[in-house]
């Protein structure tokens, strides 16, 4: 089954595998009675339909080629984009685990995983919560400590290998593991999207190694 999340702006986005690229495009040209054009420029593929919905794609890596201005349905330089074989850097957080690894076409080759204790908020007043948060803030300290020294062993010696890098998990997590200057070429890799996962475990780092591969596909209308 698809992914599908709401986008700014109204719409939703899509996750869509590279094999199944060719026929989600039909059935949405089906769908909204034709696609009268297609736009492929080097980051971003629209499709509009005779109804005025479009469908559109940027670029996760690389580019899109050829450019050009089409009528009807052209979806070839996407589905060549995406179905191209890559090396992906996976770095999934969250406050209280971690998994990181290398993939290759969707496989999981290299891999670290782990989890640590981070107690959830005391609503207790006083002095109380001042220590109970005090602890949390220091349990939350370790485990970012371990993700980091995690991606900087899996990932930093391996950035010359890969094609990007794909984030998940907790965005404020994430933005604390940026500021490790042992990660600063991991970071420049890392792509926009930043995917939804549960608590890290290795079995949601193969399934982000699939979700990695997929494309996003923003329909409105």
């Amino acid at each position: 089954m698809s992914r599908v999340r709401p986008v700014a702006g109204g719409g939703r986005a899509v996750e869509v595998e590279p094999e199944r690229l060719a026929g989600w495009f039909a059935r949405f040209s089906d769908r909204h009675s034709g696609a009268v054009s297609t736009s492929v420029t080097a980051h971003r593929i629209v499709v509009t339909a005779a109804d005025g919905a479009t469908a559109s794609v940027s670029a996760a890596f690389g580019g899109f080629s050829p450019v050009g201005e089409h009528e009807g349905l052209v979806v070839e330089p996407l589905v060549d984009n995406a179905s191209a074989s890559r090396r992906i850097g996976l770095l999934l957080v969250r406050l209280g685990g971690h998994s990181v690894g290398v993939a290759v076409d969707g496989e999981v080759v290299v891999s670290a995983t782990d989890s640590r204790q981070v107690h959830g908020r005391n609503k207790a007043g006083g002095w109380s919560q001042q220590r109970f948060a005090r602890r949390r803030e220091g349990q939350a300290r370790v485990a970012l400590r371990a993700a980091a020294d995690d991606a900087a062993r899996v990932l930093a010696p391996r950035v010359g290998e890969l094609d990007a890098v794909v984030l998940g998990g907790d965005r404020q997590a994430l933005d604390a593991l940026r500021a490790d200057r042992r990660l600063a070429e991991v970071f420049t890799l890392a792509s926009p999207r930043v995917l939804d996962v549960a608590e890290p475990r290795r079995a949601v780092l193969d399934e982000a190694a699939r979700r990695a591969r997929a494309v996003e596909v923003v329909v409105r209308g």
